[in-house]
């Protein structure tokens, strides 16, 4: 029998799952997002969240609550009579009164190998740490941090290239159906739960802007993940000089590459930049106010030669 559905989610990840447990025949009788964020160029236009997009789009009520801590959006929560509730990427901490809020609890879809990378950004921090793996893991949610029991998984392999933004897509795609799977075998009574592992436990905290510049001592490998794991937003950046001024540049995509020099020092015609130790190959970049560009377009119209530096 079909299930009562909340569903919680707000970024262009949360798209997918919210469609697929609507396709599975499922009765969502609510959908909880952000509410509407101001954007375009002067930031004056309210913008719904694309989760409050696709919702309307199903016909689905949509609620924007700043807070779920207040007696009467829990109160209004319960009233909903909903089974289960589906979240991913919603962007508020669930009280207590929330995670028990329905017949059978909140089930989260997740996207890391927990206990690895419990947290805000565990796709950008598996992909800077150099990780080869991470996954979609839908768990059962409970008080702490991403700690409850896990129902189902999916692995996802990292190519030694792949940008945060890549895998941000194939984890989007990978975690719709293992939702459905998971309320499927929730709607059979046949779910099992196995607490999580006690060892491996890391933290994946937000992305903070003072940690996106570039530092070109590190060893290559690093400068590379760290450039993969920002792309495309918010980006990792270094300086260059145009124009007798210094001006930022966003960092893209590269691929690590044959090299020794001054760490920061441009030590060809196809910008590979020295390291600590190695060299990496800037693939694609973007000035500031500009379009992303690959290398080759970039230096058509900008004088960086071999000798020069970034920093």
């Amino acid at each position: 029998m079909p299930l009562r559905v909340i569903f919680m989610g707000t970024p262009d990840f949360s798209v997918p799952m919210l469609r697929a447990v609507a396709d599975a025949g499922h009765e969502i009788v609510a959908v909880y997002t952000q509410p509407p964020r101001p954007a375009g160029r002067r930031g004056l236009e309210l913008t719904p969240s694309p989760v409050q997009r696709e919702a309307e789009r199903l016909g689905v009520e949509v609620r924007t609550p700043i807070s779920l801590k207040g007696e009467a959006e829990q109160a209004a929560f319960r009233e909903l009579n909903a089974d289960v509730a589906v979240v991913v990427a919603y962007g508020l901490l669930l009280p207590k009164a929330i995670l028990e809020g329905t017949r059978l609890g909140c089930y989260n879809g997740h996207a890391s190998l927990l206990p690895r990378w419990r947290g805000a950004a565990p796709i950008q921090r598996a992909i800077m740490a150099g990780d080869t793996e991470t996954g979609m893991m839908i768990m059962k949610m409970e008080k702490g941090l991403d700690t409850g029991p896990v129902a189902l998984t999916s692995r996802v392999a990292i190519g030694p290239d792949m940008t945060a933004g890549e895998l941000h897509d194939a984890l989007m795609e990978t975690g719709a159906p293992l939702m459905v799977e998971a309320l499927k075998a929730l709607e059979g009574g046949e779910v099992t739960l196995a607490p999580q592992k006690a060892d491996g436990l890391t933290y994946a905290k937000k992305i903070d802007k003072a940690e996106t510049r570039i530092d070109w001592s590190l060893p290559s490998k690093d400068v590379h993940n760290h450039i993969r794991g920002l792309s495309p937003f918010p980006g990792a950046w270094s300086e260059m000089e145009a124009g007798g001024k210094m001006e930022r540049l966003k960092l893209l995509r590269s691929a690590l590459a044959d090299g020794n020099g001054n760490p920061g020092r441009i030590l060809d015609d196809r910008l590979t930049i020295a390291c600590g130790d190695g060299a990496v190959r800037l693939v694609e970049v973007q000035r500031a106010g500009g379009k992303p560009a690959g290398a080759e377009e970039f230096l058509r119209g900008t004088k960086l030669e071999k000798g020069m530096k970034l920093s």
